[in-house]
């Protein structure tokens, strides 16, 4: 069976530092007929298990755990069986939206998970979330990037628990390595492409954005 990748957008909000926002959140299930992972857990558990379409849910990967990318991951998990996954350095921005509970598993950096046949490998890119992960699928030649780049600049960095200089160079050091004809599906918006953001990285971090 051949690795797909299935998409959803669902609708919600975002909170953090007394602020609330409307938000619409790419919800992406990457593996094949068989089993998949989801990647994000935003808003609407239905809206993703009807993604998902009966399949075995290897785990929940959170890319970093603003309240818009997990807020129905402990009810996905329930629905599933499957474990939410989250790099360690989040877990103060878990501890926001779930307050006395952890999630099942982490992530760490260079670690591989396999799905639907193909490897996804974890890389940690720190910036717009202290353990902000993007998930980098070579055979696919796509990467997975959360909120850590967009089609249009870097993920925002204005709040707590975030840093520009740090998130553009998890950008330059860690994503824009790749492959530039990787297309990169990020976790609101459009997608773009490492030769896309290489190309532009030079007058983002000109004006800061």
């Amino acid at each position: 069976m051949a690795p797909r990748i299935d998409h959803v957008v669902t609708s919600g909000t975002f909170s953090l530092d007394g602020e609330v926002f409307n938000v619409d959140n790419n919800v992406w299930a990457l593996g094949d007929d068989t089993e998949c992972i989801v990647i994000d857990a935003p808003h609407d558990v239905a809206a993703i298990l009807d993604l998902v379409g009966g399949r075995r849910v290897v785990a929940i990967v959170c890319t970093h755990a603003h309240d818009d990318h997990v807020r129905v991951a402990p009810s996905l998990a329930a629905e599933t069986g499957a474990p939410i996954l989250l790099h360690p350095d989040d877990a103060p921005l878990w501890e926001l939206t779930h307050p006395g509970s952890q999630p099942h598993g982490t992530l760490s950096d260079g670690e591989i998970l396999t799905v639907g046949g193909v490897d996804v490998h974890v890389i940690h890119t720190p910036g717009h979330a202290p353990g902000a992960c993007c998930l980098y699928v070579p055979a696919m030649g796509v990467v997975f990037s959360g909120d850590t780049l967009f089609a249009g600049g870097p993920g925002a960095t204005g709040r707590s628990f975030s840093d520009f200089p740090t998130i553009t160079l998890s950008i330059r050091e860690r994503l824009l390595t790749l492959p530039p004809e990787t297309i990169v599906h990020t976790g609101h918006g459009e997608s773009t492409t490492i030769g896309d953001a290489a190309a532009h990285i030079d007058e983002w971090e000109a004006r800061g954005a």
